[in-house]
């Protein structure tokens, strides 16, 4: 059984009160938690925004690329993309990478529905826990819950 794992995590930032291009991008980034106090050179933020470049463009960029554009070393570069396709921003195409979509409103709207559907498992599995420990009942017929 293969287990397809996405690692997503939502931290509530209080927005920046500028228009500021570049704050806005550090708050989204920070809001799904992909850079924090490791990332001493924003490697990932860097690299996040070579990502989004590249979307507008419509163009996958190789690691390599990446490593030599940022002058970051290639194990660098590495470790970031595999957190940002971890948290399903990023996809491999061809051996290069890409933004999971073409524009970040339907990135968040990618993601939540990703964790709409992570939220369903978890409830169907507490439904079964519930019922299991006799904490619930369940209708035979069609197994739901009975308060």
């Amino acid at each position: 059984m293969i287990h397809e794992f996405r690692r997503i995590m939502i931290v509530k930032l209080k927005k920046p009160s500028s228009n500021a291009m570049n704050a806005d991008i550090q708050w989204f980034c920070q809001t799904l938690g992909l850079f924090g106090m490791r990332d001493k050179n924003s490697s990932c933020f860097r690299i996040f925004i070579e990502l989004l470049k590249a979307a507008k463009g419509n163009y996958p960029l190789a690691s390599d690329d990446l490593a030599y554009k940022l002058d970051l070393s290639r194990g660098t570069v590495i470790h970031h993309l595999q957190r940002l396709i971890e948290s399903g921003l990023v996809s491999i195409e061809d051996g290069k990478y890409i933004l999971r979509v073409s524009n970040l409103e339907d990135l968040v709207s990618e993601i939540k529905k990703d964790t709409e559907r992570v939220f369903g498992d978890l409830r169907e599995m507490a439904k079964e826990i519930d019922f299991d420990l006799g904490l619930a009942r369940r209708k035979e017929k069609n197994k739901e819950i009975v308060d």
